[in-house]
């Protein structure tokens, strides 16, 4: 389980998208298989919620190792799609 860094920013950029930072740190903590994936110096998970919904999250890992969120959005439906068929 990871530790997280929380500012205004990226709370307001993920509340942009209807997602609760319960929500990105859960799938961060629990990406599906095959994920995080690394773009650079960031870092992209995709997963599921607690409750269900399927949310992409981007992040980047602190030199302190704290995970710093800087983007959250719920997969398209085509994205659903590929994640469903990933996890049979």
């Amino acid at each position: 389980m990871y530790d997280f860094k929380w500012i205004v920013w990226n709370l307001n950029k993920i509340a942009l998208h209807n997602v609760s930072r319960t929500e990105a740190e859960f799938v961060v903590n629990r990406p599906m298989r095959g994920y995080p994936r690394r773009s650079g110096d960031k870092r992209i998970a995709w997963g599921q919620t607690a409750d269900g919904d399927y949310l992409q999250v981007v992040y980047l890992i602190e030199p302190d190792d704290r995970v710093f969120i800087i983007h959250a959005r719920p997969l398209t439906e085509k994205e659903k799609r590929r994640a469903r068929r990933r996890k049979q």
